[in-house]
């Protein structure tokens, strides 16, 4: 299974519109991949909060994914089109999550739980989401998390809970916690025996330096590919049976006790 991450730069000078036909143009160009990752917010910043109102967008008919789709359609690939400042019916926004076949179709969708900014930003102008979300890929289950949501491991155990062996973090994560975000990358594969695929954005938007380094950890904690701090391509070839496998020779996974009801034993 063939993964890739496009790490994009997102420049303030650059309007969403732009970018969204420059990065069409760059999904289209990885056919014959089998999933191809975006990072959060990329049409508009992760930390550009002024702009979000003004930038939000249905997901069903809006200009990014419209975008998204026809890309995904015409490079054939699934994509997990990163997140958009999504307005519902109601007028909430939401961090949301995207993903599209390679018929271009809608497969998935996953609003953010975890919202970044301790009342301030993101954390005080979007709802939180209140589902987890799972996507069925043909060659395994991905499990849907963004960014801020990498501090949270009960997000994943109920992930991998719901069959996920594939986890996809878009994020916008600042460059001055990058050693924060290598740690948490891997432990979320080591603790879930699973895949993690992070995909972050590159450059700087309202003042705020971004990480880069997306990474691909297999389930062993192995980092596969590791970026840096410009826009970038990173590939992978990945072995969903890994995660079966890992599973089984070493089965943490099945010692948990905590949040899970205890045997009632025998009957007395």
């Amino acid at each position: 299974m063939r993964a890739t991450l496009l790490q994009i730069d997102v420049d303030p000078a650059e309007e969403p519109a732009e970018r969204r036909v420059r990065v069409a143009a760059t999904v289209r160009a990885q056919a014959g991949a089998d999933l191809v990752v975006l990072p959060e917010l990329w049409p508009v910043g992760a930390f550009a909060a002024e702009r979000f109102a003004a930038e939000a967008e249905p997901v069903e008919g809006g200009p990014t994914a419209e975008a998204m789709a026809a890309a995904a359609r015409d490079a054939g690939v699934w994509l997990h089109a990163g997140s958009v400042v999504e307005r519902d019916p109601e007028g909430s926004l939401f961090n949301t999550s995207l993903v599209f076949g390679p018929d271009g179709e809608l497969r998935g969708a996953y609003r953010k739980i975890h919202r970044f900014g301790f009342d301030q930003g993101e954390a005080a102008l979007m709802a939180p989401g209140e589902r987890v979300v799972g996507v069925r890929h043909p060659e395994a289950v991905l499990g849907l998390a963004t960014c801020y949501d990498l501090r949270f491991p009960e997000l994943f155990r109920l992930l991998v809970d719901d069959g996920a062996e594939i986890l996809v973090v878009p994020a916008g994560w600042p460059a001055r916690r990058l050693a924060h975000w290598r740690v948490l990358v891997q432990a979320r594969a080591v603790e879930s025996q699973a895949y993690v695929l992070a995909c972050g954005t590159a450059g700087t938007h309202a003042g705020v330096e971004q990480a880069g380094h997306s990474m691909v950890v297999d389930p062993w904690g192995t980092i596969l590919c590791e970026g840096g701090t410009g826009e970038e391509v990173l590939t992978v070839d990945l072995q969903p049976s890994l995660v079966a496998s890992t599973r089984a020779e070493f089965p943490v996974l099945r010692d948990r006790l905590l949040g899970l009801p205890r045997p009632s034993g025998p009957a007395r």
